[in-house]
């Protein structure tokens, strides 16, 4: 056989026209829309000489992310500018409530010192009229009273001789008691333990003997037999004023010396005659 002898192709030629004519037909068709497409456009048409740039997506949502954080730092500011003038206001309150509070304090404290000085003022006040209302008693009652008042005068010139270290028996339980309170509070009324007026100092005094003296110093003036002033024992009661109208009362202890719950001012004191003269004295026992 020879070597140039034809060898018979195994590929399909019919399909190989078919695939040309498929290739020759599109082709065609191509350059018969881009013919129509010439015909069909104007006779001189102007070249494209500008290019559009179409807008991307990415540039709205940049702008609403920046809306976005620029109103957030706003709110954020708004936020701390309303915590600043919220801490400034309750410190303003707490300065304000302290400040009144002080205000307050000092106010009270000047009206308990205020009160305190008008009170000692009116104590010391009420000392000088019951010293002056007792001289111009006394003065009255040694005038009306003659020859008797003359004597009793003159025997006061000196202190009784009595002393209470010689007091025995009731009238030294009295006396005991009397010294006892003395340096206690004088209060209107008082009936002790620590507080007295003076005819309830008088009244408890007597008690510790078992003797039941009237509550008020006019009827105590009255209660038992009248001595002089010259001759006074311990235990005696003592009276300021006219018998049955007394004003104040004391107990006689002995050596001039008597124990009377004064005023508001001294209290209870222990003092000699001579600081103020009693106008009369009875004795209960």
């Amino acid at each position: 056989m020879s070597h140039t002898a034809h060898i018979p192709s195994h590929r399909k030629p019919r399909q190989r026209a078919s695939k040309s004519a498929l290739r020759a037909g599109v082709a065609g068709g191509v350059l018969s829309t881009i013919a129509v497409a010439g015909a069909a456009g104007p006779a001189q048409a102007e070249p494209v000489t500008q290019t559009i740039e179409m807008p991307t997506i990415t540039s709205g949502f940049s702008t609403a992310v920046a809306a976005s954080a620029q109103a957030t730092q706003q709110v954020a500011l708004d936020l701390e500018t309303q915590a600043n003038e919220d801490a400034a206001a309750e410190k303003a309150a707490k300065t304000a409530k302290k400040a009144h509070a002080e205000a307050v304090r000092k106010a009270e404290a000047k009206k308990k010192a205020e009160a305190a000085a008008k009170a000692k003022a009116e104590a010391e006040a009420e000392e000088r009229a019951e010293r002056a209302s007792r001289t111009a008693e006394r003065t009255t009652l040694s005038a009306s009273s003659g020859s008797s008042a003359s004597s009793d005068s003159g025997s006061s010139a000196s202190a009784p001789s009595s002393s209470s270290s010689n007091v025995s028996g009731s009238a030294a339980s009295i006396v005991a008691f009397a010294k006892a309170q003395v340096g206690d509070a004088y209060v209107p009324g008082g009936t002790g333990p620590n507080s007295w007026d003076c005819s309830g100092l008088v009244q408890a005094a007597y008690r510790t003997a078992g003797i039941d003296l009237p509550r008020v110093s006019q009827a105590q003036s009255t209660f038992g037999t009248q001595v002089s002033l010259g001759n006074l024992q311990p235990g005696d009661i003592l009276y300021w004023g006219s018998a049955g109208s007394a004003y104040h009362v004391a107990i006689y202890i002995g050596g001039g010396e008597f124990v009377g719950a004064q005023n508001s001012n001294t209290g209870t004191v222990q003092r000699s005659m001579d600081y103020d003269r009693p106008t009369g004295a009875v004795r209960v026992l």
